[in-house]
Parts: C-alpha cells; sequence; structure tokens
C-alpha cells in the first residue's frame, strides 16, 4: 500500500481549460473541464484549472507534469461543431499556426517549460471547432451539444494513462 501512494504521490496531471465566457463558442474550454470536474471523481494529484486567457501566470501549475491536457477553442478548417484531439507531436504544430486566441501566450509557456527542461511527458488538446465567436456568454447549440463527447474523451484520454477515476452519475 505505500508503494502506491508513494508512486501516486510522484504524478502530477492537469486538466485544464481555456477560453474566453464572454465570447460564446470561445469558452468552451472551460466549459468542458467545468463539466468534467462536475462529473467526476479524480484523485488529489489531479488538478482542474481554469486557465481563462491567462498564460504565463501559469508557468509554475504546469511545469513538470506527466499528462496535461487542454480543452480549448480551436480554428482548424474543420465543419463548425467539430471535436478535434491532438496528441504529442501534433501539439507543437499545432501552436506554430496560431489556430486559437490563446495559442500565442500558451505557445510560448509550453516554449518555456520546454527550454527549462520542465516540459509535460504528454500534452493532448481536446479542441472545439466554433461556430461563432460573438458577444455573448451561451454556447452555440452545436458546440454545447459536443460538451458530453468531449467530456467522455478526456475520461478516456486520462484513463488510458492509469488516472483512476469515477463518475459521479454512476456513483449517484
Amino acid at each position: 500500500m505505500a508503494t502506491e501512494t508513494r508512486s501516486e504521490a510522484l504524478r502530477r496531471v492537469v486538466l485544464l481549460g481555456v477560453g474566453n465566457i464572454l465570447l460564446s463558442d470561445e469558452g468552451v474550454g472551460v466549459r468542458i473541464v467545468e463539466a468534467f470536474a462536475a462529473s467526476h471523481l479524480l484523485p488529489p494529484w489531479v488538478q482542474v484549472l481554469d486557465g481563462g486567457t491567462c498564460a504565463m501566470e501559469m508557468l509554475e501549475d504546469l511545469e513538470n507534469l506527466d499528462l496535461l491536457v487542454i480543452a480549448d477553442c480551436v480554428r482548424v478548417g474543420a465543419e463548425p461543431g467539430s471535436l478535434v484531439v491532438l496528441e504529442d507531436d501534433q501539439v507543437p504544430a499545432f501552436f506554430r499556426t496560431k489556430l486559437s486566441p490563446h495559442q500565442v501566450g500558451l505557445s510560448d509557456v509550453l516554449a518555456t517549460l520546454h527550454l527549462t527542461g520542465r516540459a509535460p511527458r504528454k500534452v493532448v488538446v481536446i479542441g472545439v471547432q466554433p461556430v461563432s465567436m460573438s458577444l455573448g456568454m451561451d454556447m452555440t447549440g452545436p458546440v454545447q451539444a459536443l460538451l458530453p463527447a468531449a467530456v467522455a474523451r478526456i475520461g478516456s484520454i486520462l484513463a488510458a494513462e492509469g488516472v483512476p477515476m469515477d463518475s459521479l452519475r454512476e456513483a449517484a
């Protein structure tokens, strides 16, 4: 039992939602992590962070992670309301193309972590192609409809990495 506790204490996982909730679909990343946190029990070594539109302020929170899952609004030329998942080598290319308003900040954070030798071991982006980025706190119907799929995908990614979790819906 002591060995299991020690290995869990050494793990660091962050689920980061980014976006501006005042710009309709732009806030989808924040809404995805809110929905995930509301529906799952996670071990204490997994942090769920609302990054909003922050960037370098998050540097310390994101260093030396085993896994960083970023939920964000992305523009990849897919059909509006599409779910996009990028992993490992796809992520640096994704950030170089500046498809999200947050990528300048996030690319700076990830580059700084890489240069200092503190980059996450694995990075996954769960992105949603927006329908609208107009002023307003409500997401469009197609993007709102993707929330359950995005939450399920995050659960699959965490499970594949060995993160124990319980669904609150199943536990209730």
